[in-house]
């Protein structure tokens, strides 16, 4: 990236007053300065800038993060997560160097302050719609309609259509494949809110079920050619529909990039769910319901391949339904019986979708 003059002092100027003069820039460790654009700015080149305000004389450094796949780095949320980290914790600690702003760059170059942001929010168009958990109710108190098995169609055809763009970077297959272990919002972060000893676990049972989760990590790490386009968190609260099969979706989580069995599962664990909170097992028409999305996937896909990578995906969406944090009300009986799912996925090397009360049971 260059780095104009005119852009670094109107972006000084903000911060320190409009009688601000840059006087000059250099790279740390050169000695050479200079009063031109800084042409390849980035990591690794820590820049001083020496400037005049108020007929005193400053400087500062300013310095960025490298674009790079791998070690977390790879989204440019994460690396602006890691600077606004830092401009607020730097100057918390005795002795380090004070964080004197963050800021960013826009796609024409210039420097914009974030430095007084407290917290971040999001502005988006509104759609119309309901969401999709209330047709879920529906079905599991009074039975399916022909829309709903319109509906199952609709959302397997767009997750086949979307899963069809696939990517090239091993490093995002594996990230998403340690986050879905050991991330804060999934497997290994859920349990840690797990109350301690629950009535429907056994002693240990969650360190058991952590150790496979690690196993099937390292099971999967040969599968990078699966990386495709994802939603991230397509359940039935992040699906709004209209009249008809008509819908969009809300709240995309957890990068663009990833494995297709975690949008599947993320839908598919609530036909489980919906159907065991009635009879603690997959009947009726949620059972017809679940068994269709994924024949219409797997028909539209070929990705048999994908019934060997599920089962970590499954275990996610199982400990967040079975959840006494997100669904306080549930009985013991349900949450053993999505264990018990959860559990037997796990141990199989192939997650037959035809035959899910043998996981149950």
């Amino acid at each position: 990236m260059d780095l104009k003059r005119a852009n670094l002092e109107a972006y000084l100027k903000g911060i320190y007053g409009r009688d601000l003069t840059l006087t000059s820039t250099r790279k740390m460790g050169e000695t050479i300065a200079t009063t031109e654009d800084v042409k390849g700015f980035g990591y690794g080149s820590p820049l001083l800038v020496e400037y005049e305000a108020k007929g005193k004389k400053g400087s500062a450094v300013i310095s960025s993060m490298r674009v790079q796949r791998g070690f977390g780095h790879d989204h440019f949320s994460d690396r602006a997560r890691i600077m606004i980290w830092q401009n607020s914790a730097f100057n918390h600690l005795p002795q380090h160097v004070r964080s004197l702003d963050v800021g960013y760059f826009t796609e024409k170059g210039k420097l914009v302050s974030a430095g007084n942001a407290r917290e971040y929010f999001l502005l988006m168009e509104k759609i119309e719609g309901k969401e999709y958990f209330f047709d879920l109710e529906r079905v599991k108190d009074d039975g399916a309609t022909d829309l709903d098995y319109d509906r199952v169609i609709a959302l397997s055809d767009y997750l086949a259509e979307i899963h069809a763009a696939k990517g090239d970077c091993p490093p995002l297959y594996l990230r998403k494949i340690r986050e879905t272990v050991g991330d804060g919002e999934c497997i290994f972060g859920i349990l840690d809110d797990y109350p301690d000893n629950p009535s429907f676990l056994e002693a240990n049972e969650l360190q058991e079920i952590e150790k496979i989760c690690v196993e099937w990590r390292w099971l999967l790490r040969g599968k990078a050619h699966r990386l495709c386009q994802v939603h991230g968190d397509f359940h039935p609260w992040n699906i709004m529909f209209r009249d008809g099969a008509d819908f969009s979706v809300l709240d995309r989580s957890r990068g663009e990039w990833g494995e297709a069995a975690d949008d599947i599962t993320a839908l598919a664990m609530n036909y489980i769910f919906y159907s065991v909170q009635k009879s603690l097992r997959l009947t009726g028409d949620l059972k017809d319901l679940f068994e269709l999305f994924f024949e219409n996937y797997l028909e539209k896909t070929g990705d048999e391949e994908l019934l060997e990578v599920i089962a970590p995906f499954f275990a996610f969406r199982a400990v967040v339904v079975a959840s006494p944090t997100w669904y306080p009300l549930l009985s013991d009986d349900v949450r053993r019986a999505i264990f018990n799912f959860l559990e037997r996925v796990l141990a199989s090397k192939k997650f037959n979708y035809r035959d899910v009360n043998s996981y149950l049971a």
